[in-house]
């Protein structure tokens, strides 16, 4: 079975609103049977290789992180054919050694949000996949070889991200518990962004860009806004040019993922083929369409 042609989407974060350098660029409006994403989807080519765009706030950062409808977001670029996503986010360091202006290459997650649809899937048709291991190896390969060739840029690879509902900061007391629990870095987006992901069967990795040392540093006692955009801009231009590279290092010719997580779900969904509502399964044409095409 020949594989699809890789299809870089790029989910931008603070900081990170466009890419720079894509030809043949269009910005298209994808429409979603869960809602209407953050922004409409800029469609070009990156060192050839086809790239979508999709700024997680919006262009102008006009939507709170609970209010982002992460459903439509990775449905949306699931029907546009994206095969791999590289979700850029900012976050605040729970580690010493993590410092304003490194990235962290996340490889696992605790998810503290509380008020956002988790799953594509419900009643009337029920699937459960896996996510011991959260982002995809084979993709993050690729991010940590493309570092390499960047000097400006430290990055950190392996670390828990602690993702908060928000908008506001931790507590000092928070911070500290998340210390404890040996979270690396703590954001408010990627969940349930990475979730959806692996239910859209899309591989998916996260790159953290650390703004501050959260509240329980000693000498960094509370975060500011105009604190957190002062690193957001430094680090934007490294962002962009890590971005390049990973597309440049992107094999072009798209190899089952060994981890599987093209086939997520494979032995996902629950629900007898007798009993699924019509209405899901019309929604879910995109995101499970390989495997509801077999009935």
């Amino acid at each position: 079975m020949t594989e699809p042609a890789p299809v870089l989407g790029i989910i931008g974060g603070s900081g990170l609103y466009q890419i720079d350098g894509l030809a043949n660029t269009e910005w298209i409006e994808v429409s979603s049977p869960f809602g209407k994403p953050s922004d409409a989807v800029l469609i070009g080519e990156l060192d050839g290789l086809k790239l979508a765009f999709l700024p997680r706030h919006g262009r102008g950062h006009k939507v709170p992180p609970s209010e982002i409808n992460y459903r439509a977001n990775i449905d949306v670029l699931k029907r546009v054919g994206v095969t791999d996503i590289v979700s850029v986010s900012a976050v605040g360091s729970l580690k010493e050694n993590l410092k304003p202006g490194d990235f962290v290459l996340v490889d696992q997650f605790i998810d503290r949000s509380f008020a956002r649809v988790k799953s594509f899937f419900g009643t009337g048709l029920v699937a459960h996949v896996s996510m011991a291991h959260p982002v995809c190896g084979r993709l993050g390969d690729t991010i940590a070889g493309a570092a390499k060739a960047l000097p400006e840029l430290t990055l950190a690879r392996g670390g828990t991200y602690i993702v908060m509902e928000g908008p506001q900061f931790s507590t000092q007391a928070e911070s500290e518990l998340y210390r404890s629990w040996g979270a690396s870095v703590i954001g408010m987006t990627n969940m349930p962004e990475a979730k959806l992901a692996r239910e859209a069967e899309l591989c998916y990795a996260t790159i953290a860009m650390v703004t501050d040392f959260d509240c329980w540093h000693p000498d960094h006692d509370h975060v500011t806004v105009e604190a957190v955009i002062k690193v957001l801009l430094a680090n934007a231009e490294k962002a962009r040019s890590l971005v390049k590279a990973v597309a440049a290092a992107l094999p072009r010719r798209r190899e089952p993922c060994r981890q599987g997580c093209d086939h997520a779900l494979e032995y996902a969904l629950i629900t007898a083929p007798e009993a699924r509502d019509p209405a899901m399964l019309k929604k879910l044409d995109a995101v499970a369409g390989r495997v509801l095409k077999r009935g």
